[in-house]
């Protein structure tokens, strides 16, 4: 007589095709993660075989303040303060102004705390060009580099003494402010900062978005 009995219908199987299955999958993780981390290598290595980018900015920074001190010597030998010289009707003229403030006209009585603020902005740009690798933020940096020292520069040497000098301006476009050489540099240097930072362009060469288009690729796959 039989001892075997009849298997029940419900009984569910051992799923032995599983294994393989899961293993698999795990092989193909340690596979994507081994070449992010070799990406994240390679990306590495190549950030590192950029040529540091302080030479570039120190000279970018050299010919703006070279200019913003050549235009102001020139208004200042030249020009009268009140008697504009106008190059396109009213839109556009030369104008001799002696700001105790920042740009806009503001903060007229804190002039020596604005040479204190330049002076904290061209020792940060210094110490950030220090280890620079991409030239759009070497010249960004520069522009604003040679705008602080070409009004910190007034702040310090011209009228009426050291941490209240007058920033010379002389150019008025329109209802705009009249500005300097110095003042446009920093304003356009911001504007190219901003707009790198926004696009993922860091300052050691690499790519932020890139980067994590690459990452999350990995993951994924």
């Amino acid at each position: 007589m039989s001892t075997d009995r009849p298997r029940e219908s419900g009984a569910e199987e051992p799923d032995i095709a599983a294994e393989p299955e899961t293993s698999s999958e795990s092989e193909d993780a340690a596979s994507s993660k081994a070449e992010s981390k070799a990406a994240e290598a390679v990306s590495k290595e190549t950030v590192a075989s950029q040529p540091l980018r302080l030479r570039n900015l120190l000279v970018i920074a050299a010919v703006v303040l070279g200019l913003d001190l050549l235009t102001k010597t020139i208004v200042v030998a030249t020009m009268t303060p009140g008697k504009p010289i106008y190059l396109i009707g009213d839109w556009a003229r030369l104008t001799l102004v002696r700001n105790p403030g920042a740009a806009f006209s503001m903060a007229t009585g804190m002039t020596w705390l604005l040479t204190l603020v330049a002076a904290a902005v061209v020792i940060g740009v210094i110490r950030i060009g220090r280890t620079l690798r991409s030239l759009p933020w070497a010249i960004g940096l520069g522009m604003v580099l040679g705008g602080a020292l070409g009004n910190l520069i007034d702040r310090l040497f011209r009228a009426p003494g050291p941490l209240q000098g007058h920033v010379v301006d002389f150019v008025a476009v329109g209802w705009w402010p009249v500005f300097n050489v110095a003042d446009s540099s920093i304003v356009c240097g911001a504007i190219l900062l901003v707009a790198l930072t926004v696009f993922g362009f860091e300052p050691d060469g690499s790519r932020m978005h890139r980067e994590h288009a690459t990452s999350a690729k990995g993951e994924t796959a």
